[in-house]
């Protein structure tokens, strides 16, 4: 399978049609240096991210790192392979979050984290909002994911959803251009917001 025919956030595969085994994705990822994802045989290969991604995410990182320092949470930027493991969930999803925040170490291996994050952080790109915003948030819920925040450059906002009592996630909060975007799960940190996005 050529990864070349996949267009940027679509999936290589259409899922339920010629089910890529592990191993061939494996194999798949040393022909290319996109970030590719696993979704119970199906790959999705992600965009190439812009440059104000990668402000963001560099920006999002360092203030997480620092927050991070001497606590037993741990922060991790993409490429970092998170394989999502839930004893009651079958199958094998592996993702690539731009940011990812890991309070139990127990899942940590030399390649990459089994198990479920604290927190998740996607920053958008145009060709894979949908992919964001619909199927990766009901994943992460789905799993267990204490917290997702949503990244959206293109429209300066930030949005974070947390699960609750019932395993939903609940919208924490929706921050448009101003204000200071704070976490559930990481009691003490948050974000300018107008300096998250500025250029």
């Amino acid at each position: 399978m050529k990864i070349e025919s996949g267009k940027e956030g679509d999936f290589v595969n259409v899922p339920g049609k010629q089910a890529v085994s592990l191993e061939e994705f494996y194999r798949m990822r040393e022909t290319t240096d996109r970030v590719l994802e696993y979704i119970d045989g199906a790959v999705l290969m992600s965009p190439s991210p812009s440059t104000q991604h990668q402000r963001i995410s560099g920006r999002l990182h360092v203030q997480l790192f620092h927050f991070l320092e001497g606590k037993p949470c741990e922060v991790f930027h993409a490429p970092f392979d998170i394989e999502l493991k839930n004893e009651r969930i079958e199958g094998k999803k592996i993702v690539v979050p731009d940011l990812t925040v890991i309070c139990d170490r127990s899942g940590l291996t030399d390649t990459k984290f089994v198990g479920v994050p604290t927190l998740i952080i996607e920053i958008l790109s145009p060709s894979n909002q949908a992919y964001d915003l619909v199927f990766k948030l009901n994943l992460y819920m789905q799993y267990g994911v204490g917290e997702y925040w949503i990244v959206n450059p293109m429209h300066s906002v930030v949005q974070i959803y947390s699960l609750n009592d019932d395993e939903q996630y609940e919208q924490a909060g929706v921050w448009k251009e101003t204000g200071m975007a704070y976490s559930r799960a990481l009691d003490g940190f948050s974000v300018d917001v107008e300096q998250l996005f500025r250029p």
